[in-house]
């Protein structure tokens, strides 16, 4: 069972559903989703949240052994762990969920008007109503809290759904395990009177300006402020609101208020009609995700101003407008005055999953998060009652997305010998339709205002239908969430369509999901064609909408004119090996291979070291690889690396260096990450300048020869730099570590001073609290600039670091030993693995995931996964998280015993091959291989790339889908009626 239906929930859901356990995916509200609908962008991608969320809540609503409860909460847990007997809570809907067919009516006639808490209370709602318009279920509900029982929705509904006697019920359900994902309650600013929210009409919060954003917010996208609807020209973001202030009680950082504010302030600077100054008040700006400091860089490009300062107060002005009041950089009080301040609120624990974890005795850390005490990573002290997402601690969506894969994982381990009680999905019986006259449907997306900001949507439907074989077409708000999708499958329904064209955004991240939507209507997935009118019409013609909207009738009807060709493609069942392997023996590597073994599944560990453990230090990594070497199922080869691999989900074969080749079902890297070794601040000259590494990892000899003295540590060494614009993460908090250390040593020692030189010191989430220790313990902090870095000179017998204070603006000169922070570089192995492997890497060389925010421990390439430091610098706690979450999603894979070859793939005419082996050379993925006079190509290992096709000289490969016939049909379609198209 999983209690609460975020991000996080809904993540442990899908993925314990996939691998083979039926799951309870009970919400508190009534509609599932939780805080990530009310967003309007997700942060590094900027992408539509909605867009991305709405696959997630298809998958939920389709999935066989997923039972969702809206409106219901647990009252009771009984029982032991693997045989809880969970006691659900049914708060009335008064709305037949069976009957409604949401057609608005009854919220129409309803006299009541409430605060709408979607939308932060900016604008009103009925007492009968949806939480959100592309919801799961999509059915209304009535607010019993403020319905006046008049009666008058009873009369308005056509489909009598509507029972205003029906009383509240209780639901017994038998669980094994529960995870808890409630999220987490905003941060309500009002207490902070000098900010002045609640009394001056445009102090917004973070998840209010959301929802101004919003092309579903209360103003429909369009930029305006709420108190007196004019357009902003200056907005104001102030940080840490509820965060970092240990007067409230909130002496933690919320991690994803930065962030969130450089992407409110980049999205309104687009969004405005005019020019907008956009202006962030912060204390530290902490880009520590993967991404981040490059989206920082472009909002700094784009002409964000970053103002580090100290507010004071804000005050309304007669004319509306706002005067902030705050101390410079340069230490001299500074007023400006601004349309609109948003307020970066904090995450604060849920007062009611507090009150869950009290009634389940759960305990609590001491900023009201639920502590996790357990064995696993997100374990609870009670056994079987697992965490994931905000309730153990603020966190980022991609952080949400990874800890519910933890807790799925968790939770398949423990409940391995209950797996496989899935019933299997009931397909629809497939219709034959290769004797049929193409009818075609054309659904095209507004994607809220992603799509429709730019492109003339309606008269991009209205052209479509006078295309060849079109005989419906349609506009949808947003035809990823479950109402569009219901949209074209009646569509499809109603019509007898047999061939669909859906023109919405890209097709790498939602195919799936329309052809899923297709087949549930008796079609074959390759009867859909997909025209990405969001990336190749809408973002890169912004400027242009009258070229924005003829590109994309030119795409609609190149989709068209191909798809009246599309023939049905067959799908192939591989039977999996149950085998995993992970290349890499350090903490997060072993902790996969031990989260799989106990799943049941054999592994094989690689390490090309003589020893397990990697970079992390003792005692975590004894206990580990004395868990991995004594685990009967899992076989550890030292010394080795794999040199070469083939093979696809399901069946891989990898050879090591020692000639052995290992069979296996998945494939998990987890290579690490390496210290940079810097050739600045005389590293490698003085022995008296180490490394963090260095100084952590035991006794530095010419450190150590003087008990007493001063150290200097200097952080973003090689980090944040033009070489690497990226974050190292992990160097603050380790650097507070070991600057406390040596500060607690000798605290009485006048002389034993200890500095940070920093940038930003990013000690996020619940870690800020060692930068409060670090402080009181006399630990100076002393912020530098990259124009102005300190220097470390060797002056005889004397160490000297140079550096300006920003207080005295003085340069000043301190004798002290250094400890250089130094950033974190991709494993020298890793490069290779990656093209063994054939997946991708980033520009800085670490592995590149599906979906940075979505897919964060797997590649485009099915059955490949990643965890760990070789993903993007992290602590190791973190990659242990990320190892249960791979432990989760590939012990799926290989329980499923099969896998589908789907989509596009290759196939040879075997009377047509020449065996000129053209094909074996040009292929990026090693696919086709020579079988006696003919090539031949495994179409699960496939990629579709289509290479091949083109480099046969014989014409003897196609691609399924791609057929030459439909490839010249889609080229003829964009110069049929070119200068009609244009007008």
């Amino acid at each position: 069972m999983v209690i609460g239906a975020g991000i996080a929930g809904i993540q442990a859901t899908v993925d314990l559903a996939e691998g083979g356990h039926r799951v309870h995916l009970v919400e508190r509200r009534t509609a599932i989703g939780g805080t990530m609908p009310m967003l309007a962008r997700t942060f590094p991608t900027n992408e539509c949240s909605l867009c991305s969320l709405s696959p997630k809540l298809a998958e939920c609503a389709r999935h066989p052994n997923i039972t969702i409860h809206t409106g219901a909460g647990l009252s009771r847990l009984d029982g032991e762990p693997g045989a809880f007997v969970a006691t659900l809570e049914l708060t009335p809907r008064w709305v037949d969920s069976s009957r409604c067919k949401a057609c608005g009516d009854c919220a129409a006639s309803c006299p009541v008007e409430v605060p709408d808490e979607f939308n932060q209370g900016l604008k009103m709602r009925s007492a009968v109503y949806q939480l959100y318009p592309q919801g799961f279920p999509k059915t209304y509900a009535i607010d019993t809290a403020n319905c006046i029982e008049c009666g008058v929705c009873v009369s308005a509904c056509p489909a009598q759904a509507i029972d205003l006697s029906r009383a509240g019920e209780k639901l017994e359900v038998g669980v094994g395990a529960v995870i808890l994902a409630p999220g987490f309650k905003p941060y309500n600013p009002a207490e902070l009177r000098n900010l002045g929210y609640g009394r001056y009409r445009n102090v917004l919060t973070s998840l209010e300006f959301e929802r101004v954003l919003s092309a579903s917010g209360p103003s429909g996208g369009c930029l305006r402020c709420p108190g007196d609807d004019r357009e902003p020209e200056r907005i104001a973001w102030l940080q840490c609101v509820g965060s970092r202030n240990a007067r409230i009680g909130r002496d933690y950082c919320s991690s994803v208020c930065c962030m969130a504010a450089v992407k409110g302030a980049m999205a309104a600077k687009e969004q405005a009609r005019g020019a907008l100054d956009a202006a962030i008040f912060y204390l530290d700006i902490r880009t520590h995700g993967k991404g981040y400091y490059r989206y920082y860089q472009r909002a700094v490009q784009e002409g964000v101003r970053f103002i580090a300062a100290g507010i004071d107060q804000v005050r309304e002005n007669r004319d509306g407008s706002l005067t902030l009041r705050y101390l410079s950089p340069s230490g001299r009080i500074t007023e400006e005055t601004f349309d609109m301040v948003v307020l970066s609120v904090g995450m604060t624990p849920d007062p009611q999953a507090a009150d869950l974890a009290g009634q389940l005795g759960l305990e609590l850390n001491q900023d009201g998060f639920c502590a996790r005490t357990g064995f696993g990573p997100l374990e609870t002290n009670r056994p079987g009652i697992y965490t994931a997402g905000a309730i153990g601690g603020p966190c980022d969506i991609a952080w949400a997305v990874t800890e519910g894969s933890a807790a799925a994982g968790e939770v398949a381990e423990f409940l391995a010998g209950q797996r496989g009680t899935e019933e299997g999905h009931k397909e629809v019986a497939e219709r034959d339709v290769r004797g049929e006259n193409p009818r075609i449907g054309v659904f095209v997306c507004r994607c809220g205002t992603n799509i429709a900001g730019t492109v003339d949507v309606p008269a991009v439907t209205g052209f479509s239908i006078s295309d060849p074989g079109v005989v419906k077409a349609e506009e949808l708000t947003h035809a990823c969430a479950p109402d569009g999708l219901e949209a074209i499958r009646q569509g499809v329904a109603e019509h007898g369509l047999n061939r669909v064209v859906v023109a919405a955004c890209s097709p790498r991240s939602h195919k799936h999901l329309f052809q899923d939507a297709i087949r549930d209507c008796g079609l074959n997935r390759s009867l859909y064609e997909m025209a990405n009118i969001r990336d190749h019409c809408a973002w890169v013609h912004q400027d242009d909408p009258e070229e924005a909207t003829a590109k994309a009738r030119r795409l609609v009807r190149m989709a068209t004119a191909k798809a009246r060709l599309l023939e049905p493609v067959d799908e192939l069942n591989v039977a999996v090996t149950p085998v995993g392997l992970v290349v890499g023996g350090g903490a997060s590597g072993m902790t996969a291979a031990l989260s799989l073994a106990d799943q049941g599944f054999e592994v094989h560990i690689v390490e090309r070291e003589e020893a397990l453990g990697g970079r992390t230090v003792a005692p975590l990594t004894s206990q580990l690889a004395g868990r991995c070497l004594g685990h009967p199922l899992v076989t550890v080869h030292l010394g080795q690396t794999v040199v070469s691999a083939r093979g696809h989900v399901g069946d891989f074969r990898s050879l090591l260096k020692s000639g052995r080749e290992l069979r296996h079902g998945v494939t998990v890297l987890a290579c690490g990450s390496r210290e940079l070794l810097p050739v600045d601040y005389l590293y490698g000259a003085d022995p008296e300048v180490c490394t963090l590494g260095e100084l952590e990892s035991g006794p530095v000899p010419d450190l150590e020869s003087r008990k007493t003295g001063s150290y200097v540590f200097i952080q973003c060494v090689g980090s944040r730099s033009a070489d690497r614009p990226y974050c190292s993460r992990t160097c603050c908090r380790r650097s507070l570590e070991q600057a406390l250390k040596l500060r607690m040593d000798d605290p009485d020692d006048p002389d034993a001073a200890v500095y940070v030189l920093y940038r930003d010191i990013t000690t996020y989430g619940l870690h800020e609290r060692l930068y409060e220790e670090a402080r009181g313990a006399g630990v100076m902090f002393i912020r530098y600039s990259p124009e102005d870095a300190p220097q470390v000179e060797r002056n005889g017998q004397t160490l000297r670091v140079l550096f300006r204070d920003p207080v005295l603006r003085e340069v000043l000169s301190v004798e002290a030993r250094v400890v250089l922070a130094t950033a974190t570089l991709p494993a020298s192995g890793a490069a290779e693995l990656a093209h063994a492997y054939k997946v991708p890497t980033d520009r800085d060389g670490f592995f590149l995931e599906a979906h940075t925010t979505l897919r964060p421990v797997e590649f485009s390439a099915q059955g490949i996964y990643m965890c760990g430091s070789c993903t993007g610098p992290k602590h190791t706690d973190e990659g242990i998280v990320q190892a249960r979450a791979v432990g989760g999603r590939a012990g799926a894979v290989l329980a499923r015993g099969v896998v589908k070859a789907r989509g596009a793939y290759a196939k040879v005419d075997p009377v047509k091959c020449a065996a000129c082996l053209n094909c074996v050379r040009v292929c990026p993925f090693d696919v086709p291989r020579l079988e006696g006079n003919a090539s031949v190509i495994e179409p699960v290992q496939c990629q579709g790339c289509g290479i091949c096709v083109a480099g046969c000289p014989n014409q003897a490969i196609h691609l399924l889908g791609y057929h030459r016939e439909q490839l010249t049909a889609l080229i003829q379609g964009l110069l049929t009626d070119q200068a009609t198209v244009g007008q």
